[in-house]
């Protein structure tokens, strides 16, 4: 059953930015989208809102006073699980990898079209549902492209064939599986497999992205299902 948290009708969304404009802007299109918008101003208030609301997803500016954008992403983290989507007036890697090293979902650089953030929402909101409903289900399989992920066997398809992967191939493949469209950074995806001594031998993921990509990818060359996020990392495009 889909859980009214993430259903897309009335879907609360919680807009977090200092600038009453850009508020009163999201907040008049999303609701003409269908979503039941919540708002704060700053990093305290959006704490506050989301414990009062318990949004399905919060869009969170990132350079607020007071409370910054990633102290407030920090603190969300240690109860929030939903999704979280940065918006930010930079589009430099270090801070989109910052940010979703602390547990951000997506990012979406300033100026932004409200309607590829009402995309980013519904995604966010449905990728979040997926993750649930595998968590609850006994048997869950992740589909991508020609292959499966089997994930209690451990075992993966490609076109009905089991494909024979390393220890260390298959915990990288799990760990894009159950983050499914989602972008892992390099950080993340290092300390999931290896440890969380790792950190920056990116050199590790490219060789291993580069097995998988060989042994799972109609053409490894131009991957459908195992993206490269320039700078940032990687994501599992699913079915």
């Amino acid at each position: 059953m889909t859980s009214a948290k993430h259903r897309l009708e009335n879907l609360g969304v919680l807009v977090v930015d200092d600038d009453p404009k850009i508020r009163r802007l999201v907040a008049t299109h999303l609701g003409q989208s269908g979503f039941e918008i919540f708002l704060a101003a700053n990093g305290e208030e959006a704490i506050y809102q989301a414990s009062l609301h318990q949004p399905g997803v919060v869009v969170l500016d990132l350079d607020m006073p007071g409370i910054d954008g990633f102290e407030t992403l920090s603190r969300l983290r240690e109860w929030y699980t939903d999704p979280v989507i940065i918006l930010s007036a930079t589009d430099q890697e270090q801070e989109k990898v910052r940010a979703l090293d602390i547990g951000a979902d997506d990012y979406i650089t300033k100026p932004f079209g409200t309607e590829e953030l009402a995309a980013r929402i519904r995604a966010a909101s449905r990728r979040a549902e997926r993750l649930e409903s595998a968590a609850n289900t006994a048997d869950p399989i992740v589909q991508a492209g020609s292959f499966k992920i089997d994930l209690p066997a451990r075992i993966v398809y490609r076109e009905g064939e089991e494909v024979r992967l390393t220890r260390t191939e298959y915990d990288l493949l799990r760990s894009l599986a159950v983050n499914a469209g989602k972008v892992m950074t390099h950080r993340q995806l290092l300390q999931s497999v290896w440890g969380p001594e790792y950190g920056e031998e990116t050199e590790y993921l490219r060789t291993f992205v580069k097995q998988l990509r060989r042994k799972l990818e109609e053409d490894p060359s131009r991957p459908k299902q195992i993206l490269t996020e320039p700078g940032v990392g990687y994501r599992l495009f699913t079915n």
